[in-house]
């Protein structure tokens, strides 16, 4: 304990360690990796599981996203955390679609610590999420130029396409909403 520690700090600590002895998760302070480190040994772990696309958006996001949790040991890291680091990528404007997906590779690197006995929890799961109140403006305003085609239009459409693979793919999108991935898959082209 630093010099200047109070009895009932250093009790509350021995409680903390007591608690973590016994939920098997208790790792000297030495022993206690940096969030980067966790993050690096998660993105390398994931590397041979994905495909290299998906992979390289998770590098990225380990890379570029997460500055401000590098320097913590791993179990520092706490709902509050959480939460100024949301609130922070708000701030600064970050677009919410890319803010959840970065959430969604930090609870992975949380789990993986999880799994590996540096935290007892995710502390993810109760922090609250962004929400997308704030973006319903932007969003509207996009939809004002999109054009829904009528069932006669998608007809007149389909009816111009000779090549039946073409119209096959283009019947698929129409009636199914699937996304331009999803359709073709892991980026093939036809």
């Amino acid at each position: 304990m630093p010099e200047g520690t109070t009895k009932g700090q250093a009790k509350e600590e021995l409680r903390a360690i007591e608690e973590m002895v016994a939920k098997g998760i208790f790792l000297p302070r030495v022993e206690v990796p940096l969030f980067s480190k966790v993050a690096r040994d998660w993105i390398e772990y994931k590397r041979p599981k994905l495909r290299e696309t998906t992979w390289e958006v998770y590098e990225g996001h380990v890379r570029n996203h997460f500055r401000d949790l590098d320097s913590l040991r791993i179990n520092r890291v706490t709902v509050a955390t959480i939460e100024k680091f949301i609130t922070a990528r708000q701030v600064e404007g970050m677009n919410l679609g890319t803010l959840r997906k970065i959430l969604v590779t930090l609870g992975q690197i949380l789990n993986y610590a999880v799994r590996h006995k540096y935290l007892d929890h995710n502390p993810l799961r109760e922090a609250e999420r962004p929400r997308g109140q704030a973006q319903l403006q932007d969003d509207n305003e996009a939809c004002q130029d999109l054009r829904i085609l009528t069932p006669a239009q998608i007809n007149a459409f389909l009816a111009q396409l000779d090549e039946p693979k073409y119209r096959t793919l283009l019947m698929l999108a129409v009636f199914s909403g699937a996304r331009q991935g999803e359709l073709l898959g892991s980026g093939g082209v036809i």
